[in-house]
């Protein structure tokens, strides 16, 4: 995996992935920036969510639930010094779907997160992660 940052103003950035896609972040204005784009941490905690959404709705779908939703609510603690790593955080699952098992998307939250989420696998390695959900049937 690679990836390029490239300061272009300010305190903003643009970083290009290796897949060819453009994510722009911003720093906030009391540290110089104009507040223009996410910070990088933000991507950092959104690249989580991220991450473990993909797994829940795909292990759902290959366990034949008929989900059609998944969003993933995240709070997070920081460090007070720095390094300011993220020393808690939570992850508030709503899932969507019809007629959907609840052992079926606790199963899916657990296997994403004790096994496949690289993402938030790595950052419990300084912060304490937590995990709820609840089922909205559609």
């Amino acid at each position: 995996m690679e990836c390029s940052v490239r300061w272009f103003d300010g305190m903003s950035f643009v970083a290009e992935t290796g897949s060819g896609h453009l994510v722009t972040m911003d720093g906030a204005p009391d540290a110089g920036g104009r507040n223009l784009a996410p910070r990088p941490m933000e991507l950092v905690l959104a690249g989580a969510g991220g991450c473990t959404a993909f797994d829940v709705v795909m292990i759902l779908k290959r366990g034949r639930q008929e989900v059609t939703g998944c969003e993933v609510k995240l709070s997070a603690e920081r460090a007070d010094a720095d390094p300011k790593v993220f020393t808690s955080i939570h992850f508030h699952f709503v899932v969507k779907g019809k007629a959907l098992k609840p052992e079926a998307v606790e199963r899916a939250i657990k296997l994403s997160a004790e096994k496949y989420c690289s993402a938030s696998i790595m950052l419990g390695k300084t912060a304490a992660i937590t995990h709820d959900w609840e089922i909205v049937e559609v």
